[in-house]
């Protein structure tokens, strides 16, 4: 018996070391020696800090900017606006540098030679690994590598045609038209007026995608959009704050609302998509269908051509 209790006993002390070892590695032992690695080719940029690396001065400059005005007619006001903490880094430590979310380097250079041999060997340079939590925004080709990104450009390169684009300028026109229209009643009422433009192209974009990508106006995939924008908002959040490994399974506020909303939008899009589908199949309709989501492609366009 007591055999059994001193190897269950050293088991378990392993284990505790191995873990321990492990969670030092990942957010000491590498992130300095890439950050030792990264300076020796030349890349600059502020001191690895435990755990958090840059976010509090990343969140914190974020902060800051969203609470001034600018002055949009002065371009030197509107970098630093938009993106302060690159903007502060760019100015710090010149145009190859490197800074810190969480644990993770990210190597930012504006040498066009470099972007070239980047862009051009999509094997050797992946895309960084961002909050998992911000993946129920973005997915799909944006995210995906290797075959699996060839795949699914493979499958959309068609809608991206010039004659399909073409066929989409009377939706772009129609909704451009309406934008422009409320404008006009707005100043014909007044000899001038102060307009908030933000939320019209938030609307302009929105309904073009909802009339190119599902043959419907953007008051029928309101609430989609709606939802959207609820989400992005979580997800910037999630962008800004350390992401503890795992800590995207717990029950927390945010982690409940941002699934909760991915399941509604997927339901929402898949129920437009069905209901699209069945008028095409009918001969009602013959309209560019485009959707893809985290498990599955469908893809239709403007003719009779589909694609699962």
């Amino acid at each position: 018996m007591d055999t059994i209790t001193n190897v269950v006993a050293i088991s378990t002390v392993i284990a505790i070391v191995l873990c321990l070892w492990n969670l030092v590695n990942l957010v000491w032992v590498t992130p300095k020696r890439l950050e030792k690695h990264l300076k020796n080719q030349g890349f600059k940029g502020n001191k690895y800090k435990l755990l958090f690396g840059d976010m509090k001065e990343l969140s914190m400059m974020f902060k800051r900017s969203k609470s001034k005005h600018i002055n949009i007619e002065d371009e030197d006001e509107v970098l630093p606006h938009v993106v302060a903490f690159t903007h502060h880094s760019l100015q710090k430590h010149g145009r190859n540098f490197i800074t810190w979310m969480g644990w993770r380097p990210r190597v930012t250079f504006m040498d066009p030679e470099l972007i070239k041999e980047v862009l051009t060997k999509m094997n050797d340079f992946q895309k960084p690994k961002s909050n998992p939590l911000a993946r129920l925004l973005a997915t799909g080709v944006v995210t995906y590598e290797g075959d699996q990104w060839v795949k699914h450009r493979k499958i959309i390169n068609p809608a991206f045609h010039v004659e399909k684009l073409k066929n989409m300028v009377p939706a772009f026109h129609l909704s451009c038209g309406e934008m422009v229209g409320k404008w006009e009643k707005l100043v014909s009422s007044k000899e001038s007026c102060e307009l908030d433009v933000w939320p019209h192209l938030q609307a302009l974009t929105s309904d073009v995608i909802s009339r190119t990508a599902f043959g419907s106006s953007y008051q029928e995939g309101i609430q989609i959009f709606e939802l959207i924008r609820e989400q992005s908002i979580l997800a910037m959040e999630a962008f800004q704050s350390l992401y503890i490994p795992g800590s995207r399974f717990l029950p927390t506020k945010r982690n409940m609302k941002m699934k909760a909303i991915e399941k509604q939008i997927r339901l929402s899009i898949r129920s437009i998509i069905d209901n699209r589908l069945k008028a095409m199949k009918a001969g009602e309709v013959q309209a560019f269908l485009l959707c893809w989501t985290r498990d599955d492609v469908k893809l239709a366009c403007m003719d009779d051509d589909f694609i699962e």
